[in-house]
């Protein structure tokens, strides 16, 4: 007896062991559902919240910004010289029409513009982190305390690409500050909390969720958002994104709103970048980039398949720009960026966030797909020059239609010509820089891909430069279900797949 007791233990756990496998197995093919939420789970929930807020909350600050007062006239001009909103009681007057022509518009002081955002410290000396647009032009900067102390913010340094800034206030004291977490270790429905002062209510906490990671809704120029379901509204600019540990892991930057306040969406600097920024403006006070100097493209799933790579994996090269260390590492239109420096790249923001931390005037190892191949090549990076746009698709300038001599390709839906001096002329670009399009069948598969106007340089990988080229370069690509084309439009430049038309 003493025996079977000793092994007891061992036999219940064997037990356990075959109830648990065989329960595996029995629901491999079973959605499987999450134990229901016991009162107890939103006790400690709210326990978690309830911490966060408390520890976190005495290092966020209020910020309130005044612009420079300017001087404007009293009453806008209206016709004849008689001030708008008189014109009706004076217009048929010519007595008070001479009066006004001639007497010099008043002047009044305009109020100051005013701004309310939100901060937090990241130093017991009185560094501030916030938002670029929260302290941008500001002619006077007001720090307000959690306990109501009120101090006047200095020495702004700011980053408009990524809408990220610090100032400092002298307190004569130490003060409790947050520390930034790690935004990638950060998943899609994780718990998140706010904090801010949206609409003036100073030290207001919500919580939610992330609700998605890397999103660029064309806010600032260097975005790599995390959206989160969290309430933010206007005054929480600049304020904390913080996880259940209360690190920072985003600032809260802006809102998709149709209404102007909370609909569910906001967006936040992850704390990767800002981390990295903040510390060059406190160490440096600016940032320096390293950059290659391309424009790069999205591979969605049709270009993917086109470069035999999956969706997500590398960014493809559509321009270059003279003089940049991407021309001088003799790079191509139509490589396919892989990794650089070792890591990998899925997307063109991946790219932009691997190449403008690395160090300039040093030669890194860049993994391009060209041709079918991967190779490695050498690339030393340089300082992004200050006036270089990160946004490196421009918009085009409108084509106009041109129809004449034209040859149709039929199983793509659309129509091309020679790129003759005068058309070349119209369209501001060299003559027999490629093949024109001049008409798109509005009910073909080229329609929402390309438009008339549009220069077509290469079709797969053979460059063009006429309607006979490429007419020869159609005849001899291998083309299965779809044509890859890359294609100018003004001072954008583009790969588009253009599916066959089926018979």
């Amino acid at each position: 007896m003493k025996t079977l007791r000793s092994q007891l233990p061992w036999l219940i756990a064997m037990a356990c062991g075959f109830v648990a496998v065989a329960a595996a197995v029995s629901v491999a093919d079973k959605p499987q559902i999450p134990p229901p939420v016991t009162a107890r789970d939103i006790s400690e929930l709210s326990t978690v919240f309830r911490g966060i807020a408390k520890g976190t909350t005495p290092a966020v600050v209020t910020i309130m910004t005044k612009g420079k007062s300017r001087s404007t006239a009293q009453f806008d001009d209206g016709e004849d010289g008689v001030p708008e909103g008189l014109d009706d009681l004076f217009r048929n007057d010519p007595r008070f029409r001479e009066f006004f022509r001639r007497m010099p518009s008043p002047q009044r002081q305009a109020p100051r513009s005013r701004g309310l955002g939100t901060g937090f410290i990241i130093d017991s000396s009185g560094i501030i982190v916030t938002n670029n647009h929260v302290v941008a032009d500001a002619d006077e900067i007001i720090v307000r305390l959690h306990d109501g102390r009120e101090f006047k913010g200095k020495d702004p340094k700011t980053d408009p690409r990524t809408d990220v800034a610090i100032l400092r206030i002298d307190t004569g004291e130490k003060l409790p500050t947050l520390r930034f977490g790690d935004s990638d270790k950060i998943e899609v429905g994780d718990w998140v909390v706010a904090v801010g002062s949206p609409f003036g209510q100073e030290l207001t906490v919500t919580a939610g969720i992330i609700s998605a990671k890397g999103r660029g809704p064309n806010i600032t120029e260097r975005e790599d958002f995390l959206q989160t379901d969290a309430a933010i509204n206007p005054g929480n600019s600049g304020g904390p994104l913080l996880n259940i540990n209360g690190e920072v892991i985003g600032i809260n930057t802006a809102i998709s709103s149709q209404s102007g306040g909370f609909d569910g969406i906001g967006f936040a600097v992850p704390s990767k970048m800002a981390y990295w920024v903040v510390d060059q403006l406190v160490q440096k006070g600016s940032v320096q980039r390293a950059y290659i100097g391309v424009a790069i493209q999205q591979l969605d799933a049709e270009l993917a398949s086109q470069f035999k790579l999956k969706p997500g994996e590398g960014a493809l090269v559509t321009d270059i720009r003279p003089g940049s260390p991407g021309e001088n590492a003799k790079l191509q239109i139509g490589d396919v960026v892989l990794s650089l420096n070792g890591q990998k790249v899925s997307n063109p923001r991946s790219l932009q966030g691997i190449v403008e931390q690395l160090n300039v005037d040093k030669p890194y190892p860049l993994e391009v797909l060209r041709d079918g191949k991967r190779q490695t090549i050498e690339m030393v990076l340089k300082e992004m020059p200050k006036d270089y746009s990160l946004s490196q698709m421009r918009p085009g300038r409108a084509r106009p239609k041109v129809q004449d001599g034209s040859a149709t390709v039929e199983s793509f839906g659309f129509e091309i010509r020679d790129l003759t001096e005068e058309l070349a002329k119209k369209l501001e670009v060299e003559p027999n820089s490629g093949a024109l399009v001049s008409s798109v069948d509005e009910n073909g598969p080229a329609n929402g891909r390309l438009k008339a106007g549009d220069i077509v340089e290469m079709v797969g990988s053979v460059k063009v430069k006429s309607r006979a080229e490429f007419e020869k370069a159609l005849k001899e690509s291998d083309i299965k279900d779809s044509l890859r084309l890359f294609v100018r439009s003004g001072g954008a430049a583009r790969f588009v797949v253009i599916p066959k038309l089926a018979k």
